[in-house]
């Protein structure tokens, strides 16, 4: 799974003027485990390409974080510039619209969380995981979204799916390891995070990708495999081994499951014996009813709608214990060459 690719700055110009000395002093500092350094440059006098330069001296997978999307995207398009044989990548909240679930006392009216995901946005951030995990050249250009709360980077890279030409495999073990994934199966709807059969043929479409996979067996044998053009299905590459990434970053280990979900349920009781008490029925009743569904979901599907509310059991982490985040992927990238 590892990608060897070195950072590579592609410029028809070199650094020059004071650039050369800069790149050379952040490096010697950073390399002598100076933790705050700062490059100090007024606009248009190349400070993006001096950083460019950076990333590639050090050969380390980087994070570059902007205060805002539009900074962040302006970033994330000059470095994907100079550095085009690399995987540079986009990570900002995912959300065209957001309204936090609300509950009016004095009206008892509760108003349920909604909200608006941007599908390419989604992909982008799904990308820069997955590229994380497989590739050290990586590059992840993000807002403070990063230091939200995310799924473990362990679960998600145990469910990784490793596809290789002329290995056997069970036409139903193959559709529950994409189910695990959280991939759906859509015979129509293809779309990204789906997968579809058409007679020996196993067609999925990676989440954070913009070409679909075609697995054609031989009985129980992979025959071959090929990227595809998910719309008019052109044939665009054929591999000899491909992984698949889970289609969410929120992903349960099978054998840490019931763990989490008895924990749901011990927190639900307490909460709902704790409202009961203070002669709050109605929301007693509301929080069951929406738990209850939550949890049955869960149990059959591996996901729910607003599974993040339940991380820290899906995580199994302990109360007050910080969520995982982008950053926390950055340790599970490949070790350098």
């Amino acid at each position: 799974m590892p990608h060897t690719q070195r950072f590579e700055v592609v410029s028809p110009f070199a650094p020059a003027g004071d650039q050369p000395e800069a790149i050379n002093q952040i490096v010697a500092k950073l390399q002598a485990g100076e933790r705050h350094v700062c490059l100090l440059g007024a606009t248009g006098t190349g400070k993006t390409f001096t950083m460019a330069n950076v990333i590639a001296r050090l050969r380390k997978p980087t994070l570059i974080l902007s205060h805002n999307k539009t900074l962040a995207a302006q970033l994330f398009e000059e470095l994907r510039e100079f550095l085009p044989n690399n995987s540079v990548n986009y990570f900002v909240s995912y959300y065209d619209y957001y309204q936090p679930e609300a509950y009016i006392p004095g009206r008892d009216i509760y108003i349920e969380k909604d909200a608006s995901r941007n599908d390419e946005l989604d992909q982008l951030r799904l990308a820069a995981t997955s590229n994380l995990l497989q590739r050290r050249d990586t590059v992840v250009v993000a807002s403070v979204s990063c230091i939200f709360g995310l799924g473990s980077p362990s679960a998600y890279s145990e469910k990784v799916f490793t596809i290789t030409r002329g290995s056997t495999i069970g036409r139903r073990d193959f559709f529950l390891a994409l189910n695990a994934m959280q991939y759906q199966r859509a015979d129509i709807d293809f779309k990204r995070g789906t997968y579809r059969a058409r007679g020996d043929a196993i067609e999925v479409w990676p989440a954070y990708e913009k070409f679909a996979v075609r697995i054609e067996l031989f009985g129980d044998e992979i025959d071959s495999i090929c990227l595809i053009n998910p719309t008019t299905a052109e044939v665009l590459a054929e591999e000899s081994q491909v992984f698949l990434f889970p289609a969410v970053h929120y992903v349960m280990p099978d054998d840490k499951l019931q763990t989490a979900l008895d924990g749901i349920q011990s927190e639900l009781d307490a909460r709902v014996t704790e409202l009961r008490s203070q002669g709050k029925l109605l929301e007693a009743q509301r929080l069951l009813a929406r738990t209850k569904h939550d949890l049955e979901m869960i149990r059959e599907v591996g996901f729910c709608s607003g599974i993040e509310n339940y991380s820290r059991y899906m995580d199994g982490r302990q109360p007050g214990e910080r969520p995982f985040t982008l950053l926390d992927y950055f340790d599970y990238a490949p070790p350098d060459p």
